[in-house]
């Protein structure tokens, strides 16, 4: 869950020792109290889209969105991308 907006993930891959962060701070634990006045930062208020995954080529790290919200995911710094779908053969 971010502690800057009402963003929620699943990891779908996790990464040893990555760092999620939504809207320029770590994601926290499901139920944790959000720090009083937290805001995605400026330049990390993108907003995630629900339904769609993320993942960083980096670290290998690749995230479910199940709640969207302001913030935008980064991973130790770097944005997270959202994942593209592989295309699949044509069937002709």
């Amino acid at each position: 869950m971010s502690a800057t907006c009402n963003t929620e993930v699943a990891v779908v891959r996790p990464a040893k020792d990555a760092v999620l962060q939504c809207g320029g701070l770590p994601m926290i634990a499901i139920g944790a109290e959000r720090p009083a006045g937290a805001v995605p930062a400026h330049g990390l208020d993108g907003g995630t889209l629900i339904g769609k995954r993320y993942a960083d080529p980096d670290s290998g790290l690749e995230v479910l969105c199940t709640k969207p919200g302001a913030g935008s995911l980064a991973v130790d710094g770097r944005a997270m991308g959202l994942k593209e779908a592989k295309r699949l053969p044509s069937s002709d």
